[in-house]
């Protein structure tokens, strides 16, 4: 059975998409934001072979960003309005080599707490009906409050 996860600000979307296009890095690596759910975020990557390792696979700590702001904005998603958000750690493990069309990266809360949650985070290949799971990532995540130099 699904947990429902219940936002702390009705606005939630907004200022997730708000947020994320504040994300410079984001835009220089082509990542958009997809879907907006509450403790649920999907995020897109399409092949670039700048981005790519020795043997044309994307690079390892392309799909790591990805998958750390997906776990992160998912997480901020349940956050009270007035909150800033920061990952202060996370696992990953490739699971196949990042060959495909494009990326799907999701993050979702599986635990929702008032100063840090832990979120899951999958990559997942797309290339024509193939969809392989690429890598997975644990994500902990803090709520960061009263804080000036950390913007919403």
């Amino acid at each position: 059975m699904d947990r429902v996860l219940t936002p702390k600000d009705a606005d939630f979307s907004a200022r997730v998409r708000a947020s994320f296009n504040r994300q410079q890095v984001m835009a220089a690596l082509g990542v958009t934001l997809v879907k907006v759910d509450p403790g649920r975020v999907e995020l897109e990557l399409a092949f670039d072979p700048r981005l790519t390792q020795q043997h044309g696979f994307m690079h390892a700590g392309i799909i790591a960003t990805g998958l750390d702001s997906a776990c992160g904005y998912a997480a901020f998603s349940l956050m009270p309005a007035d909150a800033g958000v920061l990952s202060v750690e996370y696992k990953i493990n490739f699971l196949a080599p990042a060959a495909a069309e494009r990326f799907l990266l999701v993050g979702t809360v599986v635990k929702d707490g008032r100063t840090l949650s832990v979120c899951q985070g999958e990559a997942i290949g797309i290339r024509g009906s193939e969809r392989p799971l690429i890598a997975t990532m644990t994500c902990t995540v803090m709520t960061v409050l009263g804080r000036g130099d950390i913007q919403q």
